[in-house]
């Protein structure tokens, strides 16, 4: 498969989907950001409720989204394995995220954590100004993740992460004016949660989670030419509602802020452009709240999970983002079920659009494993409640 890539802005296409950014260029610059990856929704259970997440009910992949949820966890240890072909539906082959995550808990109290999401861009021949041929490579980016979450009382708890970024997007090219070097940069994540949910009533939860609050990232040697990674805030509440012993209803929404400022109106302003690259990153979270179209760059998740007997599981989702941050509106459905100590889940992103106007990700299937433990194997007494 041959694709040409003209530096990072091209790598956002593949995130965004080129029809989206083409026509969000047309009013006004995309607030993008290097390893997009990280955006994208990795595990198949919140894929399948338009990636909701922050206020959930705990399972494996919750470091993903909010690593404070963990200590509610009913079972001792989570492991979760996901896989998500990428943009499938623009017929690339070779695409695709892989995810792993687990948590084991210390006591009743506490509980550690760990992931990892490899993200391959497949095989890309590039290109100079001219579309001559100068080079082939296979970019892929991954996070690894570690993280300590601790109960504060019998309902709110507390979540830190460390993460370690590495992007290599070069894929090993080099050419004669530029050194290019995979980007590599630490970030961190802390997160709270509110847990006010019981078997018997149901009840509300909420989470607040703050991702990815770490150093930017670049791909040669110039310390000026970095790029800002996708600090989030993300606000989250769901409400269960229990109808019997074997029938729930989860109903939630989260709120997503990229912290990252908007690019200059005017991209050939060398000067605006130096002074966007140069702000500190402590000030950068702060500057993504002003100017006019700041706001623009929230996301939305709406989404719902049916659970029968805590071992079938049927879900449905919409995601919003805005049309000149992206462009991204799409409604998924998914399924889930629980056998003993294994879990699986699929998700499925509806088709939207037609022609020029069709949604890039339209297709795209998330496929999960789950296992849920308890360290004194005493797991055939009940069926897991955790998805």
């Amino acid at each position: 498969m041959k694709r040409s890539y003209l530096g990072l802005a091209a790598f956002s296409v593949l995130f965004f989907g080129a029809t989206q950014v083409v026509r969000a260029q047309v009013t006004q610059p995309i607030t993008t950001t290097a390893v997009p990856f990280l955006r994208i929704s990795p595990d198949a259970r919140g894929g399948g409720m338009g990636d909701l997440g922050v206020a959930t009910t705990p399972d494996a992949s919750s470091g993903f989204y909010n690593l404070s949820k963990t200590p509610f966890a009913k079972k001792e240890i989570g492991i979760s394995l996901t896989y998500t072909p990428w943009l499938k539906d623009l017929g690339l082959n070779d695409v695709y995220l892989l995810a792993a995550s687990g948590y084991k808990k210390l006591d009743d109290l506490q509980a550690i954590s760990g992931g990892v999401r490899y993200f391959s861009l497949g095989n890309i021949q590039f290109t100079d100004n001219s579309g001559a041929n100068i080079g082939t490579g296979n970019p892929r980016e991954w996070g690894l993740d570690v993280g300590y979450s601790r109960k504060l009382s019998d309902k709110l708890s507390i979540g830190l992460a460390a993460r370690y970024i590495y992007s290599n997007l070069a894929g090993g090219f080099s050419s004669s004016s530029t050194t290019y070097q995979p980007g590599k940069t630490f970030a961190a994540d802390i997160s709270l949660f509110y847990h006010g949910v019981t078997d018997e009533a149901g009840g509300w939860n909420f989470g607040l989670a703050l991702s990815n609050l770490g150093g930017k990232i670049g791909y040669t040697n110039s310390a000026a030419d970095k790029d800002y990674i996708p600090a989030d805030l993300g606000l989250g509440t769901t409400y269960t509602a229990v109808f019997n012993e074997d029938n729930k209803l989860m109903l939630g929404l989260d709120i997503h802020k990229l912290l990252v400022p908007a690019p200059p109106a005017d991209l050939s302003d060398s000067a605006a452009l130096a002074n966007y690259h140069n702000k500190s990153i402590v000030s950068s979270w702060f500057n993504s709240f002003s100017g006019p179209s700041q706001f623009k760059t929230l996301q939305a998740s709406i989404g719902a999970e049916y659970s029968y007997q805590d071992q079938f599981f049927f879900r449905a989702g919409y995601y919003y983002e805005d049309r000149g941050q992206g462009d991204r509106k799409y409604f998924s459905v998914g399924v889930g079920v629980n056998y003993n100590v294994m879990g699986l889940n699929f998700s499925y992103l509806v088709p939207s659009g037609n022609g020029t106007t069709r949604n890039p990700l339209s297709n795209t299937l998330r496929f999960g494993l789950s296992f849920n433990l308890d360290s004194n194997n005493d797991n055939n007494s009940t069926p897991t409640t955790t998805p």
